[in-house]
């Protein structure tokens, strides 16, 4: 797969991914939230509590969750202790940081909590 079909596959999987949230009834505040520390694929809130997602997308789900690696989670959580103290302007927020998955299908396999907020 060349670099722009993968970024493009993983904007059709984070768009796919923010539907489900807005479906739910999540506002997506933040669409590949950048620092340089790393990115968040998708911040959502969701009454007083803030969702930090990481979209994979691969052509089944074990393969997608397998992408997301020990690496990648702590950058995930630096960038998100950023957006936390530039955004919401305190580190005292009710947050939860998903695992997103995306199958060849297009289906959805959210994993509520799949990596820890420190």
């Amino acid at each position: 797969m060349t670099g722009k079909t993968s970024y493009l596959k993983g904007l059709a999987a984070e768009e796919i991914v923010a539907r489900a949230y807005a479906r739910n009834g999540f506002e997506v505040v933040e669409r590949r939230w950048k620092t340089k520390h790393g990115e968040v694929d998708l911040v959502a809130r969701h009454q007083d509590k803030l969702y930090f997602v990481e979209v994979k997308n691969s052509k089944t789900f074990d393969r997608a969750a397998a992408r997301i690696t020990p690496r990648q989670q702590k950058r995930i959580q630096n960038a998100a202790l950023q957006y936390l103290a530039q955004e919401a302007q305190t580190l005292d927020v009710d947050c939860r940081f998903d695992a997103a998955l995306v199958d060849a299908a297009g289906r959805v396999k959210v994993l509520p909590g799949a990596f820890i907020c420190q």
